[in-house]
């Protein structure tokens, strides 16, 4: 049996380099695309191709390397995401269009580059990293939550129409993750001092819920499993993102909407 063919995007940080180490450990011929090779650690046994995911160029000739050096991809990891945190009422469109442009226009551009080569293989998985914030949107994070629920949707669509080609799609939805990307998320430019009060609030919720929260090896073991086991569309990445799925779909609106507001800090 062939060795299988990996590419993750943006392993120089948090999930995607946990994910890289984990799968080139299992035993899979991993790459791993970033924007800044030079800038990413060594990773035993990941090779690193310099990808851009806002440039589809960059794109396309990543995935052209990888096929040439390894002849194919079985398995996307699309996983490079950015973050912002603020108002919704303060947030410009250049602010949000940079956000879209990596978290979802990414995730497009890099499946649009894997999928022909895929169906003519007759085989393929594609894994796209979301969040718990793809279907439970949390307060001062409207246009990150708005990207994961438009990668949501958009596996679900593309898992209908592929899906007779042999090639399947899994989400895979964390909670707070102890990443960068929780702790160093862009904020707003705009300040407005009617949500300073509930914002501060907020964002010291989340810093205490980061401390605690998994590690993103417990994530990259997960994305293993939705490789391995069987197929199911969306998996919650660990305990607290399986309960808050569940809750999601089956407690009642009104204390859902207590308790998150709690969880965030915000007085109800």
């Amino acid at each position: 049996m062939k060795q299988k063919v990996v590419l993750v995007t943006g392993v120089s940080s948090g999930i995607g380099e946990a994910a890289a180490r984990a799968l080139a450990q299992a035993g899979y011929r991993v790459f791993g695309g970033a924007r800044n090779p030079e800038k990413v650690a060594r990773l035993h046994g990941v090779e690193i191709v310099r990808m851009d995911v806002q440039d589809e160029q960059s794109v396309a000739s990543a995935v052209d390397a990888v096929v040439e050096k390894a002849g194919r991809v079985d398995i996307l990891i699309n996983n490079a995401g950015v973050s912002l945190v603020g108002p919704v009422e303060a947030t410009s469109d250049t602010e949000a269009k940079a956000l879209f442009d990596v978290n979802v226009f990414g995730v497009l551009r890099v499946i649009r580059a894997v999928l022909p080569g895929m169906r003519r293989q007759g085989s393929g998985l594609i894994v796209n990293v979301s969040s718990v914030l793809g279907f439970l949107p949390a307060p001062f994070m409207g246009i990150y939550a708005s990207s994961k629920h438009a990668v949501e949707g958009l596996s679900e669509t593309l898992d209908h129409e592929v899906r007779g080609f042999g090639v399947r799609v899994v989400l895979i939805e964390p909670s707070f993750t102890r990443t960068k990307l929780d702790t160093n998320a862009e904020r707003t430019q705009k300040i407005l001092d009617e949500y300073s009060v509930a914002l501060a609030g907020s964002v010291v919720a989340v810093q205490q819920q980061v401390q605690t929260a998994p590690e993103p090896t417990e994530v990259a073991r997960k994305i293993i499993a939705a490789i391995e086991g069987t197929h199911a569309l969306r998996q919650p990445a660990d305990g607290r993102a399986k309960l808050l799925s569940f809750l999601r779909r089956f407690a009642p609106s009104r204390q859902v909407d207590k308790s998150l507001r709690r969880a965030f800090g915000i007085q109800p």
